[in-house]
């Protein structure tokens, strides 16, 4: 196994800086440069008690299956909410805000939970109720593939929450990039090079969003079978890591651990090879999942038994997507229309905001991701893959410890040394958003995460251990207090007017498609199935 040399950090920084002097040079840089920026956030519902809800999604939201902007995930009780695309990630923080709100306000007597890691819990999941989408034959296949989830994981990973930064240049800047650089490929075809190529970097260097924005330290310890932990305890209802970060990310997470028994790997190295692994994956029987069994009695245990039932299955940090266009498999969404965004999944949800992001966390984010677009970005291999990975759960598990070194290119590294060097890469980057925008928010967003960097009990996940343990509070006490203060501030806010009506007028159009939907469906729901992985399967042949 050989690791991919690329570049030195100097040719790097050389690259780079050579990029963002062609850039600074455009005269029409702020009207070229231009960005779209959507956020989703889970939150789990919760009784007043604090104990998981068992009521059904709030119908005054409107319905799941169809609402655009209020849906749920996994569990009826962990509802999401999304932003559309903005131009700005003010907007799309302001419209999340209005977002909560109008859901708040239609929420009696529960609340939302402030932290990624969840309530108190029955310890085997008997009290997740699955999402419930309705009668049609899509709402149907939804809910069967969370059935799936639970016979494979286990209920109880699948309700932990996080917020999803998606990210992407507008379609402008592509052609301009294409003569900037020199490129021979067209504008299309650079562009999903040029999103792979980010992809990777975040898989490199994604280790550094747990490390400083990671709030999931400890856990309650109703999260596990009986109560029962191998993690420290850290008073007798929480378990804990002392030097954690986010233990959402780490092996008690959700993640595809069976991923090396199933012998299955994604690869990331150009949008088609990304996209056929997956449908690989969909295609091919697993032994572990055939002892479930599909369809027991006339009830379905889940889609099929292949490694993944559909693409969604599969947990990454980070996904390249492409809208779909209506039942459209996203692999093969990404196949016939390359990349349009870039999801970036491993924010825990920030315990100390009531949205559950903050503006310096995106303002950090979108120069992250922009120095990784514009970073050199040679092809995965194995090696760096399994590196990539260790280094993830290790940061997750241990990135506050003293010293701590992570692997990189087969040398070992101190994260404090390496956070540093790619923060000064990020640098010219924040400079030049801050150019762009006139303002300096960009550069002071970037400072305050070297600080982070230099001294680690300022981090989120060191503060929420700090304030448990000064306060005498274990996970449940201390997300309960946070949550009932955020309960507070939605109740108080009110929602801007020309919002309200818009999201009067989605969950009124929700409605009204949903009945569409079951009230023209017509097909046999095996043959529904069958109809949507019947592409999946020629696109592999």
């Amino acid at each position: 196994m050989i690791f991919s040399k690329g570049l030195s950090d100097v040719e790097l920084i050389s690259v780079l800086n050579e990029k963002l002097a062609r850039l600074h040079a455009l005269d029409n840089l702020d009207q070229v440069f231009s960005v779209r920026i959507g956020l989703e956030k889970e939150s789990l519902r919760v009784a007043a008690n604090g104990h998981l809800a068992q009521t059904p999604h709030p119908a005054a939201w409107g319905a799941a299956l169809t609402h655009a902007g209020i849906t749920t995930d996994y569990s009826e009780s962990l509802p999401e909410f999304i932003t559309p695309p903005m131009s700005d990630a003010g907007q799309a923080l302001d419209f999340l805000a209005d977002l909560q709100s109008y859901a708040y306000q239609r929420l009696p007597g529960e609340m939302l939970w402030a932290t990624s890691m969840p309530c108190a819990l029955s310890g085997d999941g008997a009290d997740i109720p699955i999402a419930d989408y309705g009668r049609s034959n899509l709402g149907r296949m939804k809910r069967i593939y969370r059935i799936g989830l639970g016979h494979r994981y286990g209920r109880v990973m699948q309700i932990i929450a996080g917020v999803h930064f998606n990210w992407s240049m507008t379609p402008t800047f592509w052609p301009v990039y294409r003569r900037l650089t020199g490129a021979e490929m067209d504008a299309t075809t650079l562009r999903d090079a040029t999103y792979m190529g980010l992809t990777r970097n975040i898989l490199r260097f994604g280790w550094l969003i747990p490390y400083l924005f990671g709030a999931s330290p400890a856990v309650c310890q109703t999260f596990f079978p009986h109560g029962q932990s191998d993690l420290p305890k850290f008073d007798e209802q929480t378990y804990y890591e002392p030097y954690a970060t986010s233990l959402r990310m780490g092996d008690i997470g959700y993640q595809n651990s069976k991923e090396e028994g199933l012998g299955f790997k994604v690869c990331y190295n150009d949008v088609k090879s990304y996209a056929r692994s997956l449908l690989h994956a969909i295609t091919t029987p697993a032994e572990l999942w055939r002892r479930i069994g599909v369809k027991i009695q006339g009830d379905y245990r889940q889609l099929n038994t292949n490694i993944l039932q559909i693409e969604n299955e599969y947990y990454s940090s980070v996904r390249p997507k492409q809208p779909l266009a209506g039942l459209e498999s996203p692999a093969l969404a990404l196949l016939d229309r390359g990349i349009d965004y870039i999801e970036l999944r491993s924010l825990d949800v920030n315990a100390y905001h009531p949205l559950g992001v903050d503006e310096e966390q995106l303002r950090f984010l979108e120069s992250f991701m922009l120095t990784g677009l514009l970073l050199d970005s040679p092809p995965l291999t194995q090696c760096e893959q399994m590196e990539a990975n260790q280094n993830l759960l290790k940061v997750a598990h241990y990135g506050r410890e003293p010293g701590l070194t992570l692997e990189r290119n087969g040398h070992r590294v101190t994260l404090q040394n390496w956070g540093m060097q790619f923060m000064h890469m990020m640098l010219p980057v924040a400079e030049l958003l801050d150019q762009i925008h006139q303002t300096d928010v960009y550069a002071e967003a970037l400072d305050g995460q070297m600080t982070k960097i230099r001294h680690a009990e300022l981090t989120p996940s060191a503060r929420m251990l700090r304030e448990m343990h000064e306060n005498g509070e274990g996970f449940y006490d201390f997300a309960r207090r946070l949550s009932t203060k955020h309960h507070r501030f939605f109740n108080e806010r009110s929602v801007s007017s020309r919002h309200q009506t818009e999201f009067d007028a989605m969950s009124a159009k929700s409605y009204q498609r949903l009945e569409e939907i079951e009230s023209t469906q017509q097909q046999d729901f095996d043959q529904f199935l069958a109809d949507y992985f019947a592409p999946i399967e020629r696109a592999v042949k």
